[in-house]
């Protein structure tokens, strides 16, 4: 039975992981930051004797040491999308703490290390997300070349921060900017089709550097907007924005705790999110995504429609 160490175990990801995992007979144990808010929820995710949870902060190198002496695996889910104050930057996030793990990975001579990275990062030069993600990516693979490295597109599902607060904003707003003429494509991947990958990688020890996770269907981000205003049934002007314009909104969302889009996010979006042909592919190692975007944001949009769960629509089928 292996023993799975995972970090970021308490997002999107990670609470669908650790579900599969546990249900196929893999031992984990997730670490948080605070188990008292987040534990709860660990907890319900998976079959009683296979989980564990531990609190420990990723900046504490003597507590992390121990959790990696009964480890066999090690998975890092962590990322943020912009940065925060206490050193929650992306140099931080993105490559020292994934350092640190590799490090510890081949000191304490680790049979896997998967690290989820992001899509499309070697063509984002103006990006700070992006270039401390390609940073991360290298300085693992100097420390601990036995790694394998996601590059998921957008990862989207009920609990997301993409299609539901896309959805949210397109509930409440009579107008929506379409940055970069709304051109930008990416490759949504659901998030239990990533799982299937990740468990795939651990149960055949997959090896390969780099595998880039994409959906089934390339789409623009216009397209995607439709997509989500038709699910919940909604009509809006959809905007070409002029980027001095956007850029000014920008300064001005990222000034908020949880702001809306960021500069560094404004330029990311500058560069599409499709796989790039210079590795692997899900498809490639005989997993092609399966879940269809519209089918899927079909099962969660009531709750932006009229009525929500009661919606005539819920109940239409």
């Amino acid at each position: 039975m292996k023993k799975i160490l995972i970090w970021g175990g308490t997002g999107q990801i990670g609470t669908h992981l650790v579900r599969k995992l546990t249900q196929n007979n893999y031992t984990v144990t997730v670490v948080t930051r605070n188990i008292h808010q987040k534990g709860h929820i660990i907890k319900t995710q998976g079959n009683a004797g296979y989980i564990e949870i531990k609190e420990c902060s990723i900046f504490d190198e003597p507590k992390i040491r121990k959790l990696f002496k009964s480890a066999e695996i090690c998975i890092n889910l962590i990322g943020i999308l912009f940065e925060k104050k206490r050193g929650n930057t992306f140099n931080n996030i993105h490559s020292v703490f994934p350092s640190l793990l590799a490090k510890l990975c081949k000191e304490y001579k680790l049979k896997q290390f998967i690290h989820i990275s992001a899509l499309g990062i070697n063509e984002a030069v103006e990006s700070k997300y992006a270039q401390s993600k390609l940073n991360g990516e290298q300085n693992i693979l100097k420390i601990f070349p036995n790694t394998t490295i996601l590059r998921p597109s957008i990862v989207y599902s009920s609990s997301d921060n993409f299609s539901c607060n896309l959805m949210t904003l397109l509930s409440r707003l009579p107008i929506f900017p379409l940055y970069y003429y709304g051109k930008t494509k990416f490759t949504p991947i659901h998030c239990s089709d990533l799982t299937d990958i990740i468990h795939f990688i651990v149960s055949t020890k997959v090896n390969s550097n780099v595998i880039e996770c994409v959906g089934p269907e390339v789409l623009s981000f216009k397209e995607i907007l439709e997509t989500l205003l038709n699910a919940i049934n909604k009509k809006r002007l959809l905007v070409p924005f002029p980027l001095s314009l956007a850029m000014i909104t920008a300064k001005f969302f990222q000034l908020l705790p949880n702001p809306l889009l960021t500069v560094d996010q404004l330029k990311l979006l500058k560069y599409d999110n499709v796989k790039s042909g210079k590795y692997k592919t899900n498809f490639d190692i005989g997993l092609p995504s399966k879940k269809i975007f519209s089918e899927e944001i079909k099962k969660y949009s009531y709750m932006w429609t009229e009525g929500g769960e009661y919606s005539k629509k819920n109940f239409s089928n």
